[in-house]
């Protein structure tokens, strides 16, 4: 299996043992689950299921980050308190994934229950001299980890203007250097605070992901996943302060995966075009929404259109009428070019034409007995469950 390594800017040979360690980046849960949120935990459904078939036990962990600069000032604005909101958008985005078949984490560690850990590795910086405290806040000293910057690559006046914009605050005063980064900051009168060494307050956000991480795999991981928004700066903060700490790798290879628009603009809440996967439901069957998605490279962002959904459904249609036939061609090229497309650094859209392929070939007729077990043995493996029918 090849795939495309953010850190190496190229696809290489992906080695692993028995035992494949995982960690994607999970949701802050303010709001519903959308479009992209599906798209990215697609991406690593789809690379379980293909590592689980040539033999591999894969432990994905996906953390939940229900405290931080983003659920706070929302549950402000609802007037809740922000363990409610987290548990209510937790409970509907984990009924979105199982409707469409997501392999479940193996861990979903929350960022409030990893507080005593996240206190432990800021004291731990702070020990080391990579660590400084400041008006009471507590930064990363970037100066002293000469890496910084490896992973995405980026000058430094783009890491600044990254920072500024994906809630980071460069032009602080308080910190040294503008790409120094929040470890602890006091809290807010209303906002949660626990007690530390170095003061009360609450974590920053980048610590918050290598504490989670380093409980459930320990320094280092095989594959660390998310969206490419999260290259810089979450991505790049989380090298600096686990591989200071530990002085290991700490990811072996970093998969991202392409940003989705809606209709010609970027999905944002703050313009409203947020495409909820708990509304796509109410118009189509969850597995013509992971066929319409899986016809877009993790890698290439894409245009998402309303009509885009009519697709998923054509072809799902296409298929379960295949399923209902008792032979067809021989399906052995078919499985082989999907098998291929995957293990060429995971593309889902060849793996389905292959897929829609054997299905057109078995509705023209055909002989072998084996061709429908084979259709839906792909469509497993794509986590498109071909035995059921459509419920209406």
């Amino acid at each position: 299996m090849r795939l495309y390594d953010t850190a190496q800017r190229q696809v290489v040979p992906f080695e692993a043992g028995p035992i494949v360690s995982m960690y994607v980046c999970g949701i802050t849960p303010y709001d519903s689950t959308h479009l992209g949120h599906a798209a990215t935990y697609l991406t690593y459904d789809l690379l379980i299921r293909r590592l689980e078939s040539l033999g591999h036990e894969v432990r994905m962990v996906r953390n939940i980050t229900d405290v931080d600069d983003s659920i706070l000032p929302k549950a402000r604005e609802l007037g809740v308190n922000y363990l409610d909101l987290a548990a209510a958008e937790v409970a509907r985005f984990r009924a979105d994934m199982d409707a469409l078949e997501m392999r479940p984490a193996i861990a979903e560690p929350r960022a409030t229950e990893a507080v005593d850990d996240i206190i432990d590795l800021v004291a731990k910086l702070l020990d080391k001299g990579n660590a400084y405290i400041s008006h009471g806040t507590v930064y990363f000293d970037v100066s002293s980890f000469p890496k910084f910057g490896s992973l995405s690559q980026y000058p430094e006046d783009r890491m600044v203007k990254l920072a500024r914009a994906r809630g980071g605050n460069p032009d602080d005063p308080h910190r040294r250097a503008p790409l120094d980064f929040i470890l602890w900051q006091p809290s807010l009168s209303d906002e949660p605070a626990w007690r530390a060494p170095f003061g009360v307050g609450r974590p920053g956000w980048h610590i918050e992901c290598s504490a989670m991480s380093m409980a459930e795999h320990g320094a280092t991981i095989d594959i660390h996943g998310g969206g490419t928004d999260l290259i810089f700066p979450h991505h790049e903060c989380e090298i600096a302060q686990s591989e200071a700490l530990t002085g290991k790798p700490f990811v072996r290879l970093w998969m991202h995966s392409a940003m989705v628009n809606y209709e010609g603009e970027k999905m944002s809440k703050s313009l409203g075009n947020l495409v909820f996967i708990s509304e796509l439901r109410k118009v189509a069957d969850p597995r013509a929404i992971r066929l319409a998605l899986m016809r877009h490279h993790y890698r290439s962002g894409f245009e998402w259109y309303d009509t885009d959904i009519n697709e998923g459904i054509a072809l799902l249609n296409r298929l379960l009428a295949a399923a209902e036939c008792d032979g067809g061609p021989d399906p052995a090229p078919f499985v082989a070019r999907a098998h291929a497309a995957l293990d060429d650094d995971l593309d889902a859209p060849k793996a389905i034409e292959a897929l829609g392929d054997l299905a057109d070939a078995m509705l023209s007729g055909g002989s072998d007995a084996t061709a429908r077990a084979a259709l839906c043995g792909l469509g497993s493996l794509l986590g498109v469950d071909l035995e059921r029918p459509i419920a209406h």
